[in-house]
């Protein structure tokens, strides 16, 4: 009986336009690579998709090699693909732009076509420090819920969130919280989130961070601050989250004041 003999994988992107323009000033890898970039981000390269050889991509293109390894790397240094030995090339994901408005991570992530997962790291009770009480609108030492989770996507660390909360406010078993987001739990509970305040920041990740997230010590860290009100205008959170730069990032809409 003869033996069956393995088809080579296809390429995913022999099915995309590719090309490059000599004539442009802009250099022939950041061409490629911003093609590469579109095609991760409207999913004709899904998460989980193997790229094909370099060279014979560089064939394809009629560039060198030496630039096609220039616009991976470029999307490798963003996060979007990943070098994983005796793999190759791999998709990772798009990173997640999120909308600077009263939302979820966990339903940005999934409106962006993620897939969410929650752990749970603490879930207890302690009592509110001066800066909390000010947010919370509590006496200090009075005792707040506090939840710590890291939010993945694709299995891959995206977020380190702190969130604490009036005691009692609602059910925060740990389940629940790993099943869902929280904003879908006050939603539950009839809490109708109305407005927050919220500050954007930037700072370099600590070893702790950088350990959680799988990012290199010292690597660039996004922070959000965030005290969320109801529609009685109580304060229902106060959240101190931080994001992985490579994976992630805050969009404006700007408007011209007339």
């Amino acid at each position: 009986m003869p033996k069956s003999v393995a088809k080579p994988a296809v390429d995913p992107t022999v099915s995309l336009q590719l090309g490059v323009d000599r004539s442009s000033p802009v250099p022939l890898y950041f061409q490629l690579s911003q093609q590469l970039e579109a095609a991760i981000e409207r999913g004709a390269l899904t998460p989980g998709t193997l790229l094909g050889n370099e060279i014979e991509l560089a064939g394809r293109l009629g560039l060198s090699r030496p630039t096609v390894r220039q616009a991976i790397q470029s999307l490798v240094d963003k996060g979007l693909l990943v070098r994983r030995r005796g793999v190759g090339t791999q998709v990772v994901h798009s990173q997640v732009k999120r909308p600077l408005e009263l939302s979820s991570l966990y339903d940005d992530l999934e409106a962006a076509g993620q897939r969410p997962e929650t752990r749970v790291l603490r879930n207890t009770v302690e009592p509110a420090s001066a800066e909390v009480a000010a947010a919370l609108g509590v006496a200090e030492g009075d005792e707040v819920h506090l939840v710590e989770r890291l939010r993945l996507a694709h299995g891959e660390p995206m977020a380190y969130l702190r969130n604490r909360l009036p005691s009692g406010l609602l059910d925060l078993e740990t389940p629940r919280l790993e099943a869902t987001g929280l904003y879908r739990l006050m939603r539950a509970a009839s809490i109708t989130l109305h407005s927050a305040r919220q500050s954007v920041g930037a700072r370099a990740a600590t070893a702790d961070e950088s350990e959680r997230l799988g990012e290199p010590a010292g690597a660039p860290l996004l922070t959000m601050q965030r005290t969320t009100f109801d529609d009685t205008g109580r304060a229902v959170e106060f959240g101190s989250h931080i994001y992985r730069a490579s994976r992630y990032s805050f969009e404006f809409q700007l408007l011209v004041r007339p």
